[in-house]
């Protein structure tokens, strides 16, 4: 985690100047957000792979639910093992949503 703002010690009157239109032009600070649907049990590769490459997943389980509560639970358990072993997060968002972070992303309850 990096830390942005700390408290110093004494006065100071050093600073430094930073420029955000260079850091957005560049892609820096900023991360993706994907919203998906989870169909059948072969779409948590798919997932696990925006999960590994960064983005933070807003996860819509209904469907499958609705269609098989057993393939969903097999989806659910492979995906919290896959992202909790890369040290991510994944939680449960009102019934029918799950919120999926990758590690530098921190969910707080």
């Amino acid at each position: 985690m990096v830390k942005l703002f700390g408290k110093k010690e004494g006065p100071t009157e050093d600073y430094m100047e930073i420029n955000l239109s260079d850091a957005s032009s560049q892609g820096l600070g900023k991360i993706g957000v994907r919203i998906e649907k989870l169909n059948d049990f072969a779409d948590t590769d798919k997932i696990l792979k925006d999960v590994r490459d960064g983005s933070v997943i807003f996860l819509k389980i209904k469907t499958l639910k609705e269609k098989d509560i057993g393939e969903l639970k097999r989806a659910v358990d492979k995906l919290k093992k896959t992202v909790l072993a890369q040290n991510g997060d994944i939680v449960g968002v009102e019934q029918d949503w799950l919120l999926i972070s990758p590690e530098f992303a921190v969910v707080h309850r």
